[in-house]
């Protein structure tokens, strides 16, 4: 599969290894060109330095010929947008964005663009942790 990644951060350079790791064909895309030192050593994708809301970056990146998009930067508004041109201009099927309030999560998904919330994700775990009975 050939995924594209908007956000080389922690998530998004964690993701982008373990892809590239199983094989599939990653491209990242990030503002700030330091951001790849994130990746590991033996990443073989591609890095594309730009704003992952400009159409003409998210062209340079390939998404016209890719199987999915996941958007992990670290802000909501970002993320949807740029969801948003993958799934409406790009007509990529696989959208993935992560978004930190929780509100807003139902309202993604209703858009048909799957939501990823680990504020959500944080308090059901730090939930389960707190309420189980190993000490």
């Amino acid at each position: 599969m050939k995924i594209v990644i908007l956000g080389c951060g922690r998530v998004g350079a964690t993701l982008a290894s373990q892809l590239d790791k199983a094989g599939h064909h990653v491209v990242v895309i990030d503002n700030n060109a330091d951001a790849f030192q994130r990746l590991s050593g033996d990443f073989h994708g591609e890095q594309v330095t730009g704003n992952g809301v400009d159409e003409d970056v998210l062209r340079r990146a390939g998404l016209a010929e890719a199987d999915a998009f996941a958007a992990v930067t670290n802000g909501d508004n970002r993320n949807i947008m740029a969801s948003q041109i993958a799934k409406e201009i790009f007509h990529i099927k696989k959208v993935v964005c992560r978004i930190y309030d929780p509100i807003r999560q139902s309202t993604y998904n209703e858009l048909g663009i799957e939501a990823i919330c680990p504020t959500i994700i944080g308090a059901d775990l730090l939930y389960k942790a707190l309420m189980s009975e190993k000490v």
